[in-house]
């Protein structure tokens, strides 16, 4: 089972990858992974997991590692208060305090050049008088305690080579040297990095939030007569709800009385109106525009549709994108790397010119060198730019379960696509049928199919039924009737060729063709007709450029190529059934992964199958439990703009790499060879790593926001 914990405020990812290691050796936690945006570690737990329990050890292992991070339960947070951020930084402050005293009393005692020679000496040694140096060394220790701490708890866990365990020593070193200015401008600007790396995070976790505004605060349960407001955890399935003008739909339900419209765009991320009648299906979280209706739940808060979203967008970056794994196992051994390195600087040229007064030029080279190789850049920047992106796309009304598939859809250059209800509008209207005798026997058997054609053929006719009562549904292929006089079918071509029944109809029309055997005999057939979307025309064309596209349907082959003719004469397979198509698809040459798209109702298979799965219209069930990309309404143009934001995100995920990566090298050779100072290296650091975190967020704030 899967628990979720809050670990608000950890930023620092080695830290995070440590807690990860330490959850895992505990007995009732089979593994941990945590959502860097969303600082949510999620826990596989075993069935001896009570949480009460296991939070008090989950938050004894954090706090062993890092400072000031709240641990608590996920389902608890409603409940926690948050401590303001200001008091985790009290002893910095007071620290800082000192050396502004410290500096003025200095400026006071060395006269009227003082300013001039502190400035001349600023990232220099400096003899500094001697009363004035425990003064700056007090404050330093205050400066630094948060770093001194973390140290020392690395210490105790025997985990010598972490960011912290640089700075100290790294400043320590400064200190020792007497570079009291610069040691204490590096623990400031560090800790000024670390402040706005968090509030980085903090930023583009709310702004990923608020992309879809999907929180339901209350519903209206009706008891009695009397209508009471609840939580909508308490809803039970059945219940009877009241939904006025301006609120939302709290769970999937129907329609029992009233009727009215519904703001789709908290799901779909397009601002359009669709009605609701009596008897209606509709989901949660759509917005109530019209008047006053009920609704009698079908499902709990936490089975419904805006839960699911909800519970994807939190969870998106759970499957990680092979990038992000590889800067994760990239970090684990660079730091200890970059430490034996910073040793080695000091060590090799001391044995070879053991001279004591070059002695502290390679110790300051040591030391800028480890405050120039911290990770942090990468380790925190690249999960962003892949959450920033999967934010990017909510806000579009585009869902990717992880940022695995976010990645891995940039390499796609097969799709396979289904027809109806992805590049038509699947709303099918009869066009022509034989006789009213064909029709009443077709629609008297469409009543006991939920397919969409057969839905049309009987909302089409008007009329009395045939009452049948022994009926078999053949998916792929129609229906079996048995009566006392014999068989009937309903359906298509092979339905009637598998009973042996030869069809005689050689006329041809545009649409998809519903034949009627009654007692071994062919009588006629419905023809259904189902348009283009106009969309489809435009987006199929574009794409067909730069991808190998294959429509694959279970219409026939008149269908099939009048409408891949319409896209701009596309391949297709046509009159497969559910099995074949996934033989189909799989059969698609390339040596890339392959996507298929399809309305999330008939291609589950298939979705599920396909390296990438990208369901349309995804308020049904379906899609949200089996592909890896939803798209929550029916516009196939969300496809494109899906891809886009994909390829955006790898260029900034690829430009932050190149870039910190770059200039770490470049500063690392510098301080290597003594030209570079720790002002400079603390740019290095935590400079780059606020560049890259903004690179970050260009995605989520570009131009077309929404």
């Amino acid at each position: 089972m899967i628990r979720k914990i809050v670990m608000k405020n950890l930023i620092c990812s080695n830290c995070a990858g440590k807690i990860e290691k330490a959850l895992g050796n505990l007995p009732y936690i089979n593994s941990a992974s945590f959502n860097f945006p969303n600082q949510i570690m999620l826990i596989d737990a075993t069935d001896e997991y009570e949480e009460d329990s296991a939070v008090i050890d989950i938050r004894a292992i954090v706090n062993s590692i890092e400072d000031g991070v709240d641990t608590y339960a996920y389902d608890k947070r409603h409940l926690v208060v948050n401590k303001k951020t200001i008091e985790k930084y009290n002893s910095f402050f007071i620290g800082i305090s000192i050396y502004v005293i410290g500096f003025i009393a200095l400026l006071i005692y060395m006269g009227n050049d003082a300013f001039g020679m502190l400035l001349e000496h600023i990232v220099e040694d400096f003899n500094m008088p001697n009363g004035f140096v425990p003064v700056f060394w007090i404050g330093y220790l205050f400066v630094a305690y948060k770093i001194f701490m973390k140290t020392i708890k690395g210490i105790k866990r025997k985990e010598l080579f972490n960011e912290n365990t640089l700075m100290f020593i790294a400043t320590v070193a400064a200190m020792s040297l007497e570079y009291y200015f610069e040691a204490i401008l590096v623990i400031i600007f560090y800790t000024l990095g670390e402040f706005l790396q968090h509030k980085a995070v903090h930023r583009s976790k709310q702004e990923v939030s608020s992309l879809m505004d999907l929180k339901i605060e209350y519903a209206n349960l009706m008891v009695d007569g009397k209508v009471i407001i609840v939580d909508p955890l308490t809803i039970k399935k059945g219940d009877v709800l009241v939904v006025k003008n301006g609120e939302k739909i709290p769970v999937d339900g129907r329609v029992i009385k009233g009727s009215t419209s519904l703001n789709t765009s908290a799901l779909t991320g397009e601002a359009k109106l669709t009605s609701a009648k009596l008897g209606d299906y509709i989901l949660s979280g759509n917005l109530n525009v019209g008047s006053v209706i009920e609704i009698q739940a079908s499902k709990e808060y936490n089975e419904s549709t805006i839960a699911k979203v909800i519970d994807l967008i939190e969870n998106s970056t759970n499957h990680k994108a092979k990038t992000e794994n590889f800067i994760t196992k990239f970090a684990r051994y660079y730091t200890p790397f970059v430490t034996i390195a910073a040793f080695l600087m000091f060590l090799i040229p001391t044995l070879l010119d053991p001279n004591p007064a070059h002695t502290s030029d390679y110790i300051y080279r040591a030391a800028t060198f480890l405050v120039i190789s911290c990770p942090c850049a990468l380790v925190l920047s690249i999960p962003l730019s892949y959450f920033s992106g999967i934010g990017a796309a909510a806000r579009q009304g585009i869902l990717f379960k992880g940022s695995a598939f976010l990645h891995s859809i940039t390499n796609v250059d097969t799709i396979g696509i289904d027809k109806t209800g992805t590049l038509t509008h699947g709303n099918f209207m009869v066009g022509e049928f034989t006789d009213l005798e064909t029709l009443k026997i077709a629609a008297s058997a469409d009543r006991f199919s939920s397919h969409p054609i057969a839905i049309s053929i009987v909302d089409f006719y008007e009329g009395e039924y045939y009452e049948y009562e022994n009926i078999e549904e053949v998916p792929g292929l129609g229906l079996v009737i048995k009566t006392d006089k014999g068989t009937i079918l309903v359906g298509n071509r092979k339905l009637l060729g598998k009973h042996n029944v030869k069809v005689n109809d050689k006329k041809t029309m545009v649409g998809s063709n519903v034949f009627v055997s009654k007692y071994g005999k062919y009588i006629g057939k419905v023809v259904v007709k189902d348009e283009i979307k106009e969309s489809s025309m435009n987006v199929i064309r574009r794409l067909s450029r730069k991808y190998k596209i294959t429509m694959l349907t279970g219409d026939n082959e008149f269908i099939a190529k009048d409408v891949a003719g319409s896209l701009g004469g596309i391949n297709y397979e046509s009159g497969l059934l559910p099995e074949e198509k996934i033989t189909i698809f799989n059969n698609l040459k390339t040596k890339n992964p392959k996507m298929y798209v399809g309305d999330g109702i008939n291609d589950a298979p298939l979705l599920r199958n396909a390296d990438i799965g990208v369901a349309m219209g995804g308020g049904s069930e379906i899609a949200l439990d089996v592909a890896d990309v939803i798209i929550m309404n029916d516009d196939l143009a969300l496809l494109e703009k899906a891809l886009e934001i994909a390829k955006k995100t790898k260029r900034i995920v690829f430009q932050n790499i190149t870039f910190s990566l770059g200039i770490k090298v470049t500063f690392l050779v510098l301080a290597g060879f003594g030209y570079s100072t720790m002002l400079m290296a603390i740019f290095a650091d935590v400079g780059i790593t606020l560049i890259a975190v903004m690179n970050s967020l260009r995605i989520i704030y570009s131009r077309g926001k929404k």
